[in-house]
């Protein structure tokens, strides 16, 4: 048997056994722990697997990436936000697409936001199609002695024939002298042969994906540079498989497709109009943009729920439609004359400049709206964006428009992944009851229905901020927590979850407090 063919059976067995272990785990819900041990139970069989390959395959940042994907993966067993855990799990996905893709000779630090784009996608595509190759190409299947496979095969099945009369009367006669037996016996032939099928379905497509993506850092193809033409060869055949090569080295210009492209008057008056367009619209909204409360409601009879709805999630629209309009300015900027493009740094510098301007007024209109109505998720999350999209065009400024523009897309990734790591660091749940509750302290409603529906990452700091409420909205929130600690009070442990079972505590230390504001002693 060669060696190819016994490494695409250990990853047959090693996906199996995911497949296995990840039916075990991730049917409990909601998903905690068991996604951090499943995705670490694929981390640990693929640094086995690769052995002494581990340097080539996980060569230019993999290590790296690898435990990005673990720590994306804790992090759901950290929070109990749904929109957090959405943003780790696609922290999860990205890293390990990521992962299979520099496997496969793609560039980190050096490429573009189309290169990102397809060698995520084409990733995605190779785990849900390797496991087709895996079977038929990789494991050669003639090369498996099946002498020794048919002995043992008959001997086993010899003695299931002997033992299975016996095993008959024997369970017949246990199950007729106790109850407890029978029923236990009746569970197991006469069950839920949906959820059987259930159990086989999902095991088979978790063995399936993990098959092809330890396939594709095993067995896949890498690039290579051939006298000026672009190859793909197995990777044991690859010679270098250090840090990603250099720019100039992958693509020469012999390599570059003819691209259409626009002359710097196209381009210019493009940019340039906009900019007249930006600079007339900071110029009339100054007054609003930094404003009181007290002048918008004061202007044209405009209620302060009308300015936020005509400004806030527009403004930030714009700021999102900017960023691809200069990517694909620049693209098409025709290049070689260094005063076209010092004009293309000018226009597009200025609209950043303006931009910005925008954006902070975005954000002071956020500002209005929380003093006077609160805060919630959606406003939480559409500032968070905002932030993102402030360090984008910074590094757009100083990548893009100092001529690196392929370092921009490694650098807008790095850069949303920190993001989300601080969401998770800041506990938003929390630190939107945190501002809603100072604001009743002030004065103004606080929504408690609201504040009780938020998950278990803001129970604590509710509980905490019973005694500055209202006694209406201390109830309902007393209420809603005791109901949702019943019905999360038994937790299995592939879905423990740091929050939750915060919560669970805190609500168990104040049991007496929470009870006796649903139940008042004079009632």
């Amino acid at each position: 048997m060669s060696a190819k063919t016994r490494q695409a059976i250990k990853a047959l067995e090693a996906a199996l056994l995911l497949g296995v272990l990840g039916d075990g785990l991730l049917r409990a819900t909601p998903w905690g722990l068991n996604v951090l041990v499943w995705v670490g139970a694929l981390s640990l069989a693929l640094m086995v697997l690769l052995g002494g390959r581990r340097k080539c395959a996980l060569s230019g940042g993999g290590h790296w990436l690898l435990l990005s994907a673990i720590l994306f993966a804790a992090s759901i067993a950290w929070r109990d936000s749904r929109t957090l855990n959405c943003l780790a799990g696609s922290g999860v996905l990205i890293s390990l697409a990521l992962i299979a893709w520099r496997a496969r000779g793609g560039r980190l630090w050096l490429a573009g936001i189309a290169e990102y784009f397809l060698g995520i996608v084409l990733a995605g595509v190779n785990t849900f199609l390797a496991g087709f190759p895996l079977l038929f190409f990789e494991v050669r299947w003639r090369e498996i002695p099946v002498a020794g496979w048919s002995r043992q095969v008959k001997a086993v099945m010899g003695g299931l024939l002997i033992a299975l009369p016996l095993l008959i009367l024997f369970t017949a006669l246990f199950a007729s002298a106790d109850a407890s037996f029978e029923r236990m016996i009746n569970r197991f032939f006469f069950t839920n042969y949906d959820e059987i099928f259930g159990h086989i379905f999902l095991t088979l497509i978790l063995a399936w994906l993990a098959g092809g993506f330890l396939r594709g850092l095993l067995f896949g193809w890498k690039a290579k540079l051939n006298d000026g033409h672009m190859t793909l060869v197995p990777p044991d055949q690859v010679e270098n498989c250090g840090p990603e090569p250099a720019k100039e080295n992958v693509e020469p210009q012999a390599l570059k497709p003819k691209q259409v492209s626009l002359g710097i008057i196209q381009i210019g008056m493009t940019l340039g109009l906009l900019n007249l367009l930006f600079l007339c619209f900071v110029l009339l909204q100054l007054p609003y943009f930094f404003g009181s409360s007290a002048l918008v409601q004061a202007s044209n009879g405009m209620t302060f729920s009308e300015y936020y709805r005509r400004g806030f999630f527009e403004l930030v629209t714009v700021a999102g439609l900017v960023l691809p309009l200069l990517l694909i300015a620049h693209w098409l900027l025709r290049k070689g004359n260094p005063t076209h493009e010092r004009i293309f740094r000018l226009l597009a510098g200025t609209q950043i400049f303006l931009l910005f301007i925008i954006m902070a007024s975005a954000v002071r209109r956020m500002l209005l709206y929380q003093s006077e109505y609160g805060l919630t998720e959606l406003r939480f999350y559409t500032t968070a964006f905002m932030a993102w999209l402030a360090l984008v065009f910074v590094w757009f400024a100083a990548t893009a428009l100092r001529g690196r523009r392929e370092q921009f897309a490694f650098g807008a990734l790095i850069a949303c992944l920190l993001v989300i790591i601080t969401l998770h660091v800041i506990n938003p749940d929390a630190f939107i009851v945190r501002v809603n509750v100072a604001h009743a302290q002030s004065g103004r409603s606080f929504d408690a229905d609201y504040a009780a529906s938020l998950s278990a990452d803001a129970m604590p700091a509710l509980i905490e901020s019973l005694p500055s409420l209202n006694e209406s909205a201390r109830r309902v929130v007393a209420s809603r927590v005791l109901n949702n600690w019943a019905r999360h009070g038994r937790a299995d442990w592939r879905s423990w979850n740091w929050s939750r079972s915060r919560y669970r505590r805190t609500v168990l230390e104040n049991m007496n407090l929470l009870r006796a504001i649903v139940t008042p002693q004079n009632e």
